[in-house]
């Protein structure tokens, strides 16, 4: 079983990691009308951020997330902290705005 990690044995790539997470990303966006993924990572300690990006900096266990903020940030968290990752389509947002509902004049 070639995608089984053994302890003992060399450790998995971050680059790798990182890269098999962007083609399992690519490939549920494809299978998506619109073809986008919204991707959320859900952290041990039960913290939930809707993703932009992962990027396999600085390495050695590390990763770096960028969330989508208002604000730019960039979390750098050892990969043992990620309980799972949630691909999802987009969510639509209903348009922003005050209308009055009843039809009455």
């Amino acid at each position: 079983m070639p995608d089984l990690w053994i302890p003992g044995s060399a450790a998995p790539s971050i680059d790798e990691f990182v890269e098999r997470v962007h083609r399992q990303i690519e490939r549920f966006a494809g299978e998506t009308p619109g073809g986008e993924a919204q991707v959320e990572i859900e952290l041990l300690d039960g913290s939930l951020l809707p993703l932009e990006s992962i990027l396999p900096e600085p390495g050695y266990g590390f990763v770096t997330l960028r969330p989508h903020s208002r604000r730019k940030e960039e979390i750098v968290i050892p990969v043992g902290a990620i309980l799972r990752l949630r691909l999802g389509p987009p969510e639509e947002h209903p348009p922003f705005g005050f209308s009055k509902l009843g039809g009455g004049d």
